[in-house]
């Protein structure tokens, strides 16, 4: 658990150190807040709904942006070889650095509850078990899309191609539900169920649903674990 501590704290640092996390924060916030605002005050829509459609839009690039660099440049400076050396377990350096970059997501999503504040202020009849669910739908996406990113980078040393790589994979998941009316009536099932738009789109209407919750942790494991397991090979190369 100290070697997880350890690695958050240094990766966290990493981010903030760098002018890269101010400049995507600020991106974030403005994007968001350009595209609330817009329809807030346009159609006098008193709910967060606008916000909750255009932040898992946003994440598509914001996020590959922030775990491109997560292994694929402890792979490129060669210093992958002296973290080998070290007493950390592989699933201890995946997770530290993993919750490191959830963490930057969420303190993204942290500016839009600026957005929450004006809607109290000037609406009415808000539904805040609604809020609270959506919020917690983007916290899982950008979960999710954290360990496609991290995945991503531990499979190249050269950080533009594990960006490619995550925006890919994210962009497949993200555009399977809308791609049903071409798939076979036999599969719909399946693959609206892999679809990330399905299941925050259930939880944003407030209906959180075991198999929601399921179908997030396990994306997360899976992608996780299957990092783990390329660091292992990559040691035994």
């Amino acid at each position: 658990m100290s070697n997880i501590k350890t690695l958050y704290v240094k990766e966290l640092k990493s981010y903030f150190n760098s002018p890269m996390a101010y400049i995507f924060l600020v991106l974030f916030a403005i994007f968001n807040g350009y595209f609330f605002t817009n329809t807030f005050f346009l159609i006098n829509q008193s709910d967060m709904r606008s916000l909750f459609g255009v932040v898992p839009l946003i994440f598509l690039f914001f996020i590959p942006a922030i775990t491109m660099s997560l292994i694929a440049k402890e792979n490129n400076t060669g210093t992958m070889e002296m973290i080998s050396t070290l007493p950390i377990r592989d699933v201890d350096f995946v997770i530290g650095k993993y919750l490191a970059a959830v963490t930057l997501a969420g303190i993204g999503l942290a500016f839009t509850l600026v957005h929450f504040f004006t809607l109290v202020s000037v609406g009415t009849n808000i539904d805040y078990g609604a809020v609270l669910c959506g919020y917690l739908g983007l916290v899982l996406v950008a979960g999710f899309y954290s360990a496609i990113g991290i995945f991503s980078s531990s499979v190249t040393d050269n950080q533009v191609v594990a960006f490619i790589i995550a925006i890919t994979i994210v962009l497949v998941f993200f555009l399977l539900d809308k791609l049903l009316v071409f798939m076979p009536a036999g599969l719909s099932g399946m693959i609206q169920f892999l679809s990330v738009d399905f299941h925050l789109s259930n939880i944003s209407r407030g209906v959180v649903d075991s198999r929601n919750l399921i179908y997030f942790g396990s994306m997360i494991w899976l992608f996780l674990i299957v990092t783990v397991r390329i660091l292992e090979m990559r040691k035994w190369r």
